[in-house]
């Protein structure tokens, strides 16, 4: 036994270690398909545009009717999101604060469609 041929050994070793390889690159591969899915669901679920919306329906409410404004035209805006949204909005608009300076009204904004919820209060 002088000599021993292992050229064999070291092919079959090499094969199992691709094996072993191609086996957690499937898995990785897998699970990743499966949280980038998860993850696009969750951004296509955010109503963004819709937030969008609401905030500028509400600033244009500000900017047109100066603070206490007509509770009328709050409560058509409130309306109008349930009925083409489906979400349940609320709006308060605070009187005048000074903010650095400036006179600004405090605005508190809920929105809720099922999924997502959302509060805000800005200085507008």
């Amino acid at each position: 036994m002088a000599y021993m041929n292992e050229d064999g050994q070291w092919i079959v070793l090499m094969g199992l270690l691709v094996a072993v390889g191609l086996f957690f690159l499937a898995l990785i591969i897998n699970q990743s398909a499966l949280v980038g899915q998860t993850t696009a669901e969750g951004v296509l679920e955010f109503p963004k545009n819709d937030i969008q919306d609401l905030r500028t329906a509400v600033f244009d409410y500000v900017d047109q009717f100066p603070y206490p404004g007509d509770p009328r035209v709050q409560e058509d805006i409130i309306a109008i999101s349930l009925e083409r949204k489906n979400s349940l909005v609320d709006f308060s608009v605070g009187p005048k604060v000074q903010v650095s300076g400036r006179d600004l009204y405090p605005i508190t904004i809920h929105y809720y469609n099922g999924v997502t919820k959302y509060d805000e209060t800005v200085y507008y």
